[in-house]
């Protein structure tokens, strides 16, 4: 699967109705739909706003709104580009202006559908790497024996702790997780290793 880098728009003009198209990264569902209705407060003027969401490393977690327009002519086309684009954790909106004439239900599918392809058409995307958020307590002598090492896995530090010992919280590609941890019971002859951390953590 894939991710936006960063979010990115474009616009449409058909028959005097304009189509803006937003997509952006999205940690959930829930902050999709948080990020709809911040488009909605922020559009107010708008005839609709129809969106469309896909989250999770499998792309497993969707759904979509036609915002008003008739059943079926704008959230799920929209959708279904977001499905075959192969990206993941990302919202899709366009914003339709009614323009005065009215496009029927084929003129919608092809508006929305048009401007879900035009925005995602140049998208800056790179690989989902799935991550694995760890804690590991060392003890002063350890840490920075250890923390030299974090580099060769790609492994970053997001918190640390000093107190009695020193307790470190961060993440690592899912991938390295077990080289890491072995090679942390190695440098610390068996006493520390990292312990995995629910996702939702």
């Amino acid at each position: 699967m894939l991710i936006l880098r960063h979010g990115i728009r474009a616009e449409l003009t058909v028959r005097r109705s304009r189509f803006l198209a937003e997509a952006d990264p999205v940690a959930s569902a829930e902050a999709a739909r948080e990020l709809q209705r911040e488009r909605k407060r922020v559009y107010a003027d708008a005839s609709h706003v129809v969106f469309a969401f896909i989250c999770g490393p499998q792309g497993g977690v969707m759904g979509c709104s036609d915002d008003g327009e008739p059943s079926g002519t704008a959230g799920r086309p929209t959708l279904e580009v977001l499905k075959g684009s192969g990206i993941t954790n990302v919202l899709l909106t366009v914003t339709r202006w009614f323009g005065g004439i009215l496009l029927g239900t084929g003129g919608l599918v092809r508006a929305y559908t048009e401007s879900a392809q035009l925005v995602l058409a140049g998208a800056p995307t790179a690989e989902l790497v799935p991550l694995t958020r760890f804690t590991l307590a060392l003890s002063y002598l350890q840490y920075e024996t250890v923390r030299r090492r974090f580099a060769e896995f790609a492994a970053e530090i997001t918190g640390e702790e000093f107190a009695a010992a020193v307790t470190l919280s961060g993440v690592i590609p899912s991938a390295n997780f077990a080289a890491f941890s072995a090679l942390v019971r190695d440098l610390t002859n068996g006493t520390a290793f990292p312990r995995e951390l629910p996702s939702g953590a």
